[in-house]
């Protein structure tokens, strides 16, 4: 799927944030970053993404409750959020899909499903 949509990249980790947004954007996509939970929160209101990939092991305020606090607010409830994270229990898939994730997927990145969890999710949200 050859797109410009915006992805939203909740991530702590400055070298995932780097290695993962590069990859995206060699694919068409615009990838613009967030640092932590907090600004997260705040990014996704303010930038409207097509999409949210949120990494799931932030620190103090975690991804489950970012993505708590996105769903929560009307301008942003809609966004979809693909949680990312690097513990593959079937508890934190659940976790993470209770917050409100619509998928979840794990790391170290598995690129090709990752791109198509991303373009199904951005088709499910423009048929909507």
């Amino acid at each position: 799927m050859s797109n410009n949509a915006l992805i939203l990249y909740v991530e702590d980790n400055p070298d995932n944030r780097e290695i993962l947004g590069r990859r995206l954007e060699r694919r068409g996509f615009r990838c613009r970053f967030a640092v932590d939970a907090v600004t997260g929160v705040q990014a996704a209101a303010d930038l409207d993404p097509d999409l949210i990939i949120m990494d799931i092991g932030l620190g103090a305020i975690d991804g489950c409750e970012a993505t708590r606090r996105i769903k929560a607010n009307p301008k942003t409830a809609n966004i979809p959020v693909l949680a990312l994270t690097a513990s593959a229990f079937e508890t934190d898939r659940q976790n993470a899909l209770s917050a409100g994730c619509s998928d979840f997927d794990t790391k170290p990145v598995d690129f090709p499903r990752l791109l198509e969890k991303i373009n199904l999710q951005l088709t499910l949200a423009q048929a909507s």
